[in-house]
C-alpha cells in the first residue's frame, strides 16, 4: 500500500456522472453551445482584440491574485500594452503578471498548431514557467516534485514520496478513456475538455505537486486543456476569474470534495455553473457588438440614394449620439456630440438643428427622452423573432422539498 492511500483515501482517480443530477449535463451542453457561439461570430477587428485582451487580462490578474498578487486589473492591462511602471519594491508582482501572460501566449501559439497529451513533464514546464525569475526559498525547485512535506492551511499535501507516482497515474486517468469521446466530434471534444480541465485542477489541488505554485500551475493545465479542445481562448480563462471572484467558495468547495472522501460533482457543478455565468456574460458583449452594427447599418439604410450635405450632417448626428451610452443630450448639447458634428453645424443656426431633429424623429431614429434626446437603437429589436415571455417563478406551481427524514443537502454550488 501507497503512503498516500492510507493519508489521502479520496485520491481515487474515478469520475461518477451517474450521480451527477440533470443540472451538470444542462451546464455542460450550454457551455459547449455557449464556446460553439463565441467561437463563430466575427467581430471588427478592434472588438475582436479588445474582447482578447479584456479576458486575457481578467484571466492573468485572477491566477495571480488568488495567490496574493495585488495588482488591480487595469494595472494587468497596462502590462499588456507596455505601459505599466512600477516601483522596484514592487518590480515582482509584475514579474509574476509577466510569467502568466508568457504561459498563456504560449500555450496559445502551442496549442492552436497541435494540442498536446497532459503529461507530468509538461505540468512541471507550467510550474517552471510561473515561477521564472522570482526570489524563492532555497528548498524550492521550479519545475521539480518536492522531496518534502507542505500543507496549504489546515490541509497537508499528499505525501512527497508518492507526488510522482500521483502525476504519472492523474496524466494517465485523464488521457484515458474516460475523458475520450468514441465519437470525438468538435462539440463532445469541448464537453470532455471541460469535465477534464476541472478535474485536473482538483487533483493538482489535492496532490500539490510543487514546493510553490501550484494554484497557477492547475489553471494553466486547465487553459491548455479547454484550448487545444477547441475552447476560444477568451473562453478558457474565465474559470480562473471565476474562482478569484469566488475565493472563498472556492476554498470551501476544495475543503469539501476532500473531507467528503473524494466527492468530486459538487466541485465539479461550482464550476460549471461559474463557467457557464461567464459564457453569458461574453455572448452579451457579441450581442451588444452585433446590435451596434445592425443599427448602424439600418441608419444607412435610412439614407439612401445620393447623399446630401443635409443627409450627411443628419446621418453623423445619429450615429454619434449612438455612442454617448444612450445618456439623452439636450438640444444644446446635440451639436457637440462629437467633432464632425460640431463642425458641421457651426456656421448653422438653431433653426437647422431644430429641423433635423424633426426629420429624425419623423423617420424614428432618435427619441425625445426627459428634457433630451436618444438615439433610437431599440427600434431594430423590433426585427428579432417573436417569442412568448416566460413565466416568472411566482407563476409556476410549488415544488414539495425534501422531508426531515431525507437527509442533509448536497454543498451549495451557487454563488
Amino acid at each position: 500500500m501507497r503512503t498516500y492511500e492510507r493519508t489521502h483515501p479520496w485520491l481515487t482517480f474515478e469520475l461518477r456522472l451517474d450521480r451527477a443530477d440533470a443540472d451538470v449535463w444542462l451546464l455542460l451542453g450550454e457551455a459547449q453551445s455557449k464556446c460553439e457561439h463565441v467561437a463563430g461570430v466575427p467581430l471588427k477587428p478592434s472588438t475582436a482584440q479588445r474582447v482578447h485582451m479584456l479576458y486575457l487580462a481578467k484571466g492573468v490578474r485572477a491566477t495571480t491574485a488568488i495567490e496574493g498578487n495585488t495588482l488591480s486589473e487595469q494595472q494587468v492591462m497596462d502590462h499588456l500594452e507596455g505601459k505599466l511602471e512600477l516601483p522596484k519594491s514592487k518590480a515582482y508582482l509584475q514579474q509574476e503578471i509577466a510569467n502568466i501572460v508568457n504561459a498563456c501566449n504560449s500555450i496559445s501559439n502551442e496549442s492552436l498548431k497541435e494540442p498536446r497529451a497532459l503529461s507530468p513533464e509538461r505540468i512541471s514546464q507550467f510550474n517552471a514557467m510561473v515561477l521564472d525569475k522570482l526570489e524563492l526559498e532555497d528548498h524550492i525547485r521550479p519545475g521539480k516534485v518536492r522531496t518534502y512535506e507542505v500543507g496549504v492551511g489546515t490541509y497537508r499535501a499528499a505525501p512527497h514520496q508518492d507526488c510522482k507516482y500521483l502525476l504519472d497515474r492523474m496524466c494517465e486517468w485523464l488521457n484515458g478513456r474516460s475523458f475520450t469521446p468514441d465519437n470525438p466530434t468538435p462539440d463532445r471534444l469541448i464537453v470532455f475538455a471541460i469535465l477534464k480541465a476541472v478535474l485536473a485542477h482538483l487533483y493538482l489541488a489535492w496532490i500539490h505537486p510543487f514546493g510553490d505554485g501550484n494554484g497557477r500551475t492547475a489553471r494553466l493545465v486547465e487553459f491548455e486543456i479547454l484550448i487545444g479542445a477547441g475552447v476560444p481562448t477568451p473562453c478558457a480563462h474565465l474559470l480562473s476569474d471565476f474562482y478569484n471572484d469566488t475565493r472563498t467558495e472556492y476554498y470551501r468547495q476544495l475543503d469539501y470534495a476532500s473531507k467528503s472522501g473524494g466527492d468530486v460533482i459538487p466541485f465539479l457543478m461550482y464550476a460549471l455553473q461559474g463557467l457557464v455565468d461567464g459564457l453569458r456574460n461574453q455572448v452579451g458583449v457579441i450581442r451588444d457588438q452585433q446590435w451596434h452594427v445592425a443599427w448602424v447599418n439600418y441608419v444607412h439604410e435610412q439614407f439612401k440614394g445620393p447623399e446630401s450635405e443635409t443627409d450627411r450632417r443628419q446621418k453623423h448626428l445619429v450615429l454619434d449620439l449612438s455612442e454617448t451610452n444612450d445618456e439623452p443630450k439636450s438640444i444644446l448639447q446635440l451639436p457637440r456630440v462629437s467633432a464632425r458634428v460640431a463642425e458641421a453645424y457651426a456656421s448653422k443656426g438653431r433653426r437647422t438643428l431644430t429641423r433635423d431633429i424633426v426629420v429624425l424623429e419623423r423617420k424614428q431614429l432618435i427619441v425625445r427622452s426627459g428634457n433630451g434626446y436618444t438615439a433610437n437603437r431599440h427600434a431594430i429589436l423590433a426585427f428579432l423573432p417573436r417569442r412568448a415571455r416566460p413565466p416568472s417563478p411566482a407563476s409556476l406551481p410549488a415544488i414539495d422539498g425534501p422531508s426531515e427524514n431525507e437527509g442533509p443537502s448536497p454543498p451549495t454550488t451557487g454563488v
